[in-house]
């Protein structure tokens, strides 16, 4: 199924209004609606005539089109860019959630206490909409280390030790990322979770892997 990816970037409301329509006759009905980052990895700054935040960007989705499956970003450790914090941050996605978001998929994570919590934050708040955990499988020490400074996810201190062994060998930390993902994915199974979303970087065999690991291929 298509997901299209929309975010407030050097956007004006009008030209996001354009895109709906465009997605629309191509018979997209699935949006996943983020603030995005700008390309210069520089400091967000909302276009003149767009949009601030990710909630703002959901709310004109769904007025605009309301049959629209509309998708938004979660962030078990909380976003990197939130001085507020973690709860702050929680506080934000269900800001998108009451704005109209059907589904959220969460940044990849390595502790799953982490996604866990979240859920369990949303639950109380009476958030009712599925929360996809993101998954990635290891392809290397020093692929993990570079998207995670990026994202700012949280090597658990055993995993980060156990890369730094393999940081020489990525076929042996490509295997030991297939093991790590499945044991992820079995416990959140066990937890209920709806799904995964998982980052493949372009490179799935790692990822069919899992998925065979755990029954799901």
């Amino acid at each position: 199924t298509t997901l299209a990816h929309l975010t407030c970037v050097n956007h004006t409301r009008e030209q996001v209004g354009a895109l709906l329509d465009r997605i629309q006759r191509l018979g997209c009905r699935n949006i996943l609606a983020l603030r995005g980052d700008p390309p210069d990895g520089g400091r967000f700054q909302p276009t003149a005539g767009g949009f601030r935040y990710a909630a703002e960007l959901v709310a004109f989705t769904r007025q605009r089109a309301g049959e629209f499956s509309i998708g938004v970003a979660g962030f078990p450790e909380g976003h990197i860019a939130c001085a507020e914090g973690k709860l702050a941050d929680w506080n934000h996605l269900k800001n998108k959630i009451d704005a109209g978001a059907d589904f959220v998929i969460t940044q990849l994570f390595f502790d799953n206490t982490d996604f866990l919590a979240l859920r369990d934050f949303l639950v109380k708040a009476g958030v009712r909409v599925p929360v996809v955990p993101g998954m990635i499988a290891i392809l290397s020490a020093s692929q993990i280390k570079r998207f995670t400074q990026l994202c700012g996810a949280r090597l658990p201190q055993p995993l980060a030790a156990r890369l730094e062994q393999l940081e020489q060998d990525d076929a042996a930390a490509a295997e030991f990322g297939i093991e790590y993902a499945s044991r992820q994915c079995e416990q959140l199974l066990r937890e209920g979770v709806p799904g995964f979303h998982f980052y493949t970087l372009n490179k799935a065999r790692s990822t069919l892997q899992v998925l065979n690991n755990i029954g799901l291929a």
